[in-house]
């Protein structure tokens, strides 16, 4: 049997799992977590800590079919100014619930289009989150740029608010997949925004590209893997575009005929993670690539690799506490989502509430769990002592789990004494094998393909 046989014996061509940004999914989250909870987790973090901050600016100036985001269209900058008023009201409310001595170990906003903000506004949120809380040092601030909403003005605005890192999304340079998925971007424009950021002295770079979209083939990823290279980026995220025209309904304007096939996806992922291993590049987890030097190499490396929503990241604090419609924060204690409607969020925040719409308490078998779904996600293994360590009354437990996913994927896995390990040839299958660990029941809906 070949391996790619194997493969979709397996279901690697026709499962539909989740991602596994988070543990339990977002579709377990429930209404039974309140902004009650959200309060008390917050007030419970310990004077001192470092904790992360996502804010999320749910606006673009044009829609892009492909996007599965919470996004929505806008034609002028007033509802970005009264969103910008409703964010600053939501960082008030934080200010007052946080212990003493916070300090923010990253920043990241993200949407949406956050580079919407002009040059004034940036500014203003700026330093509406130091008056929150300072960066750490060696802290990180991270900004989702789109190459055809930014200018000069709102990269100096950024680089004076202490931004250290871009992240830009390609998708593909082709024009005609472009056209295709409702996304014109330019190879020259998005050079341009590199450069632009470079020179401005934010010189980490992060770059997003697709696999599975339209009309692409082998030969034209693999031609736009190759002008992204030239732009030297530190670190890339490698993501299947995931049709789901059920759940984001402007997925409808792109054919699904002209998609490629599950095993042209595999193909397709393969050629462009050849491009970036050759290049020099590692590859971490499942879908990101990075420079040796880099942080995100470097943790998974050594081994402190962790995944959250925005995917993988040397991250170490306990705490992301997310912001804006739809932000989902993370605490020890579970998950707590923000309302994802604007005006629903809004109203809360005006109202001098949290905008908490549900959520989730972690159980314990939520936490063993977890860590087992993130060991496979980050580290393609299970390290059986440092699981006892953290969790010393479930040996038994965590033997009889790891048993039982080496007995269904036979030898793609290798159970030790000490470790469950995925082996090479049964990489592409971690987000099944991890789905093994998930004890709740899910439909297919809301998940995407395995590759």
């Amino acid at each position: 049997m070949t391996l790619t046989s194997k493969l979709a014996k397996m279901g690697l061509f026709d499962a539909r799992v989740p991602r596994y940004t988070s543990y339990p999914t977002a579709p377990q989250f429930s209404v039974d977590t309140t902004g009650a909870d959200t309060r008390s987790w917050i007030t419970a973090i310990p004077p001192g800590s470092r904790i992360s901050l996502y804010l999320h600016i749910p606006f673009c100036r044009r829609l892009c079919w492909f996007c599965a985001c919470r996004t929505q269209g806008i034609s002028n900058n007033g509802p970005v100014l009264a969103y910008l008023s409703t964010l600053k009201a939501e960082l008030s409310l934080l200010a007052d619930l946080l212990p003493a001595d916070i300090s923010l170990s990253r920043v990241h906003w993200g949407g949406g289009t956050p580079t919407l903000f002009e040059a004034a506004m940036i500014e203003d949120l700026a330093g509406s989150i130091s008056d929150v809380a300072p960066l750490a040092p060696h802290g990180e601030f991270s900004v989702e740029v789109d190459p055809n909403e930014i200018d000069q003005s709102r990269v100096d605005a950024l680089a004076a608010a202490g931004m250290t890192r871009a992240s830009i999304g390609v998708q593909d340079f082709d024009v005609e997949i472009q056209t295709t998925i409702g996304r014109l971007q330019s190879f020259d424009v998005t050079r341009y925004a590199a450069d632009m950021l470079r020179a401005s002295g934010i010189k980490s770079l992060n770059t997003d590209i697709l696999f599975g979209l339209p009309h692409q083939t082998t030969e034209k990823i693999a031609a736009s893997v190759q002008k992204l290279l030239t732009l030297s980026p530190d670190r890339v995220a490698l993501y299947g575009y995931a049709h789901v025209p059920w759940m984001a309904r402007r997925q409808s304007l792109i054919p699904s005929d002209v998609l490629p096939t599950p095993e042209e996806r595999l193909k397709l992922f393969e050629t462009a993670r050849q491009l970036f291993e050759w290049d020099g590049y590692r590859q971490i987890g499942i879908d990101h690539f990075a420079v040796p030097h880099d942080t995100l190499a470097v943790a998974s490396k050594t081994g402190k690799l962790r995944r959250n929503f925005q995917g993988y990241t040397d991250e170490p604090a306990e705490v992301l506490i997310g912001l804006g419609a739809s932000a989902i924060s993370r605490f020890p204690q579970g998950y707590a989502q923000n309302n994802p409607s604007t005006s629903g969020y809004t109203k809360s925040i005006r109202t001098g509430e949290l905008s908490t719409s549900r959520g989730h308490r972690f159980s314990e078998d939520d936490k063993l769990r977890g860590r087992l779904i993130e060991a496979i996600m980050c580290d393609f293994e299970v390290d059986i002592d440092d699981m006892v360590a953290r969790f010393p009354n479930r040996e038994a437990h965590i033997r009889a789990l790891l048993g039982r996913a080496a007995a269904h994927f036979g030898d793609i896995v290798q159970l030790k004494e000490d470790r469950f390990q995925v082996l090479p040839d049964g990489h592409a299958l971690a987000r099944i094998i991890a789905r093994h660990f998930d004890a709740y029941e899910m439909s297919s809906a809301g998940h995407v393909s395995a590759i």
